[in-house]
């Protein structure tokens, strides 16, 4: 690969090499430019210090799309032996042995990943130290046409439920269909009882409103309904990080928003793209969530009362 081809970039302590750094990995949406692997490096070095909070000491599994959204798709698990030794590593049991996942704890290993076109990064709700205690519990409200009034008045109720079980709760874009409801947690409850906690809160809250929302796994019993996607928090299972892009064309971003801003009628699930994700970044619109997570076992005693 000839010089003109490679780029160099400093990230944090160390310099990264951008491989091929002008070809296009987003195609524009009509009203946007077309953006390189150049790009992509940019915006994540832009944002690491607002997204690597929501990375560090979590195994990642990585959206790799080296020819653009339009080629291969690569769900990468395990990390390749060519990744540079200074990328941490972290090695998972699964049921036939283990997968050695990225983790990715500085902004060197960030533009590394990109230069690897990975455009999205998924993160576990748990941390490598307790990987089978998620820290996080998040609800994915996935509506099933394109319109956002559902999604808004889901993450409303949502949002009302969490407030009676006293579990304060953020929101986020998902640069995709969605919006998801993040719920910290302080880490010392079994993956299995924290799922079975978000699926009896989806439970309750489609059957408070059973023509709106629906708890249905598979689509063709979901109708026009909006699904409460509780999957994410089972073992092993991911969730788009925040700031971290998606696949689509324009470079749509996941973006943590402010309960407030659910009322923005510009609100919707591609509202920030590469270009500007990083001035929402600045407003601190998670500011007012409590330094440490809540434990489950009062607000399951909540839950059970009010199914009961």
């Amino acid at each position: 690969m000839s010089g003109a081809d490679v780029r160099r970039v400093r990230a944090g302590r160390r310099t990264v090499e951008v491989h091929r750094p002008d070809k296009v990995l987003l195609p524009g949406d009509g009203t946007g430019k077309d953006r390189t692997k150049a790009d992509l490096v940019a915006y994540y070095r832009s944002v690491a210090a607002f997204m690597l909070p929501h990375l560090r000491g979590r195994p990642l599994m990585l959206e790799r799309h080296p020819d653009g959204p339009d080629g291969p798709r690569f769900m990468q698990k395990n990390t390749p032996e060519h990744y540079p030794e200074w990328i941490r590593r972290v090695e998972v049991p699964k049921e036939d042995g283990t997968v050695r996942h990225t983790v990715c704890d500085d902004s060197a290993t960030l533009a590394f990943l990109a230069d690897q076109a990975c455009l999205t990064l998924h993160r576990w709700l748990s941390r490598a130290d307790r990987i089978d205690h998620p820290d996080l519990m998040v609800f994915d409200l996935d509506p099933g046409g394109d319109d956002f009034t559902p999604v808004r008045d889901a993450a409303r109720w949502l949002g009302e439920l969490l407030d009676e079980l006293r579990l304060p709760s953020a929101l986020m874009t998902t640069g995709s269909r969605g919006l998801h409801v993040v719920v910290p947690l302080d880490g010392r409850h079994h993956v299995d009882e924290v799922r079975a906690f978000a699926r009896d809160a989806a439970d309750l809250l489609a059957a408070e409103h059973p023509d709106r929302l629906t708890t249905a796994a598979r689509k063709k019993d979901r109708g026009e309904r909006l699904y409460l996607d509780v999957q994410r928090n089972g073992y092993a299972q991911t969730a788009v990080a925040p700031y971290t892009v998606r696949a689509r064309p324009g470079a749509p971003v996941a973006v943590p928003v402010s309960w407030a801003q659910l009322d923005d009628p510009e609100l919707g699930p591609r509202r920030w793209t590469i270009a500007d994700a990083v001035e929402q970044a600045r407003t601190g619109p998670w500011s007012d969530l409590p330094r440490r997570g809540r434990a489950l076992g009062p607000a399951r005693r909540r839950l059970d009362a009010l199914r009961g």
